[in-house]
């Protein structure tokens, strides 16, 4: 199985969600776009403030740009005032301490319609859904345990972290599948909806009910029930999106 391979650890925390903000963007290799893919990693919680970003050579090389575009978006993200950099030893770029993830999130919220959040979640489980039918029926139930056991022993008192260590194991779950694309597309739309769904563990309720039930997935895939995990599945992303609704209709009123 070929999957996409985890963030060097000079860059910091090695995750397989780092792994998908600094894969390469093809043609479209323009400033802009790079900007806008590490600014929207930054405020959406996926890169944290004091985190240090790869060198203008490293990220040149992964985004498949050249040098000076590299250059070209951290000016721009410097001038936003997202990134700072430091000189001597030990120095390069890093986000800066104030980044907000929460205020993007809800910026991200407000912007996007009821029929667009209904959108998402269609093609979020359409991806998930089939990532776990594959894990069912293709992991050792060792191997499922082995996340379950890591998401286990995550802080859920720390939001942003635990954020973190869900995306981490959603996508891990979906390697088990042995298909790259679902896994490339997987990491893709976890880095998207990863600021919305922040904003529902926002809520501690939400946030220990969406663990309980993605653990009881982890252990249904291990059983290789693949239908009652893909059930519960869509009841968890169901849920999650009617309080984004409701949450977008309070942000509205305000």
């Amino acid at each position: 199985m070929s999957t996409p391979p985890a963030a060097p650890a000079r860059w910091g925390r090695p995750t397989r969600l780092l792994s998908a903000v600094f894969r390469p963007i093809g043609d479209e290799g323009r400033a802009a776009l790079v900007e806008r893919r590490i600014a929207e990693a930054i405020m959406g919680g996926v890169l944290q403030p004091g985190e240090r970003l790869p060198s203008e050579a490293e990220m040149a090389q992964s985004f498949g740009v050249a040098p000076a575009t590299a250059r070209e978006s951290l000016l721009a993200l410097r001038a936003r005032g997202l990134i700072v950099t430091r000189r001597g030893r030990g120095g390069g770029s890093f986000v800066a301490p104030d980044a907000n993830p929460a205020a993007f999130a809800r910026a991200a919220l407000r912007r996007t319609s009821r029929v667009g959040l209904r959108d998402t979640a269609v093609h979020y489980l359409a991806i998930t859904l089939a990532s776990v039918e594959l894990a069912a029926r293709r992991a050792a139930p060792s191997e499922v345990e082995q996340i379950a056991a890591r998401l286990r022993r995550a802080d859920r008192a720390d939001p942003t972290a635990w954020r973190r260590h869900c995306n981490d194991a959603q996508i891990e779950l979906s390697a088990l599948s042995q298909s790259a694309r679902l896994t490339r597309e997987q990491m893709r739309l976890q880095a998207e909806l990863s600021p919305l769904l922040s904003l529902v563990e926002s809520d501690p309720d939400e946030r220990d009910l969406m663990a309980d039930r993605f653990l009881e997935v982890l252990e249904l895939v291990a059983l290789g029930d693949a239908p009652r995990a893909s059930a519960l599945m869509r009841v968890s992303v169901g849920r999650a999106v009617e309080w984004l609704i409701a949450h977008r209709a309070e942000l509205e009123e305000e």
